[in-house]
């Protein structure tokens, strides 16, 4: 049976869609055949992103919102369905992250990376669900292997993907009654991000350790989370939902940190 993950003609929201993983998900979609929507904090990254995905030959429209204004949030909603009508695929990824140890983390630094992932998830799922097409609609969440995986000198993050999650939970029970799915994406190390760059593995050392911790011994690509988005959005993902699916080649299943700290990562 070959597998039919056509979406010609329907509408696709990415919320953080214009770099790293996220945009690696919109590309997917705009490969497919979608209408698309993504949404960005910064204009020019959500210009740049436009030009890119529109070479896939779809319809693609883009808006800027910060994840943590509720309000400039439900405007860009509004907008994207005015732009392609009911929302039948929602992805939220917005996240932010730095390094530090909680005891010198500040009170703002904390609160900065809890209203960007966990507020700012929150305010895009409230104003979407007017929009979602019900039945039929996929919610799908970019959470982290933070989520339930402790890590050092991540106190904020763990937090605010721990709350991502069942945030993921409780409106997979709340939503089902009316056809809407919810899941969450737990990526592992995806090669070419940012957040790989700046929290995993800066040196070639660190590379090499981080590879080898992963029972798979690879990193991830943008391909491989892109992937399982459009399962997860796809009919024969139908009966999943309230689902918290890590994508990381095995890593979550045992303990990274004495290999990784071996090699002096900061993780």
């Amino acid at each position: 049976m070959q597998l039919d993950l056509d979406f010609d003609g329907r509408h696709v929201v990415v919320f953080g869609g214009t770099t790293g993983i996220n945009f690696g998900i919109a590309h997917a979609f705009a490969r497919q055949g979608a209408h698309l929507t993504v949404a960005s904090r910064k204009a020019e990254n959500v210009e740049a992103a436009i030009a890119d995905l529109r070479r896939h030959g779809g319809k693609v429209f883009g808006t800027t919102a910060d994840v943590r204004d509720f309000d400039a949030v439900g405007a860009a909603l509004q907008a994207s369905a005015r732009q392609f009508g009911p929302i039948d695929v929602l992805v939220s990824g917005a996240a932010g992250n730095f390094l530090c140890e909680a005891k010198d983390m500040s009170s703002n630094g904390f609160r900065v990376v809890v209203d960007i992932d966990l507020v700012g998830s929150f305010h895009v799922l409230r104003q979407a669900h007017a929009h979602l097409r019900k039945p039929g609609a996929s919610v799908i969440n970019i959470t982290a292997p933070q989520s339930f995986v402790p890590m050092r000198y991540q106190a904020h993050a763990c937090a605010a993907k721990a709350g991502v999650d069942q945030l993921t939970r409780v409106l997979a029970l709340e939503w089902g009654a009316q056809g809407v799915r919810v899941n969450s994406i737990s990526p592992g190390p995806i090669d070419g991000t940012e957040g790989f760059r700046k929290l995993m593995a800066p040196s070639e050392s660190e590379r090499e350790a981080a590879r080898n911790a992963v029972p798979l011994k690879r990193f991830g690509s943008l391909d491989d989370i892109a992937n399982l988005a459009l399962f997860l959005a796809s009919p024969y993902a139908s009966y999943i939902s309230g689902a918290l699916i890590p994508c990381d080649g095995g890593g979550a299943l045992e303990s990274v940190k004495p290999v990784l700290e071996s090699a002096g990562a900061q993780i």
